[in-house]
């Protein structure tokens, strides 16, 4: 299973973290969020990144010329988009050579059918918890209710993962399995900050069993 690391911000913390080596890095280039990281990253600081690690650009209900723009100063690999952007703005960033995650929030009155129009035009979708932030809201959402997605399109599972519950059989158990888990506010000393050592040990645990 892969590892996306999201929310990062601070220069030297995002260098430990790849120094782990995970699959992927988020940047949140959303200016109301507490990781945002458009005031702190430069587009050297990310070529600095190992080539094996893809960067993701987080936006939220932005304009297609910005996402564009961002993509190329930062030389983005993919884009996620975590608010109410439509299947129209993903095909225009997918027709621009871009792979795009859709992020739907989750919660108990998700209907999955509401994904059917974004299936041509994304390459993953996310699932997170619905709460009051775009992400980050350092909760859970009852993983049984994956069990209504249908899809043949790989999907990401974030929403207040944890090293206590990604050590759980329930992750295991999932069907359809996640392509890979976002972690983001469980591993964090403060926003924006991760622990280290927590990632370190997630990534070595992960890697056993893959």
């Amino acid at each position: 299973m892969k590892v996306k690391v999201c929310g990062m911000r601070e220069p030297d913390n995002i260098r430990l973290v790849a120094a782990l080596q995970p699959d992927f890095m988020g940047f949140i280039f959303y200016d109301k969020s507490s990781r945002f990281a458009g005031n702190s990253i430069t587009p050297e600081l990310l070529a600095e990144l190992p080539a094996s690690i893809k960067k993701i650009g987080v936006f939220v209900n932005e304009t297609t010329e910005v996402i564009l723009a961002t993509a190329q100063k930062y030389k983005l690999d993919l884009i996620q988009l975590h608010g109410h952007e439509t299947p129209g703005q993903c095909r225009e960033l997918q027709e621009a050579g871009i792979q795009i995650i859709k992020a739907f929030s989750v919660d108990d009155s998700f209907a999955f059918e509401n994904m059917l129009l974004y299936e041509r035009h994304c390459d993953y979708f996310l699932f997170d918890t619905r709460g009051r932030h775009y992400g980050g809201n350092g909760t859970t959402f009852d993983w049984e209710l994956l069990k209504g997605y249908l899809s043949d399109k790989p999907y990401l599972l974030s929403g207040g993962l944890t090293l206590e519950n990604l050590q759980t059989e329930a992750i295991e158990k999932l069907r359809p399995k996640p392509f890979a888990v976002d972690v983001n506010s469980g591993f964090e000393q403060e926003p924006g900050l991760k622990k280290v050592d927590e990632l370190k040990l997630l990534l070595e645990q992960l890697r056993v069993k893959s």
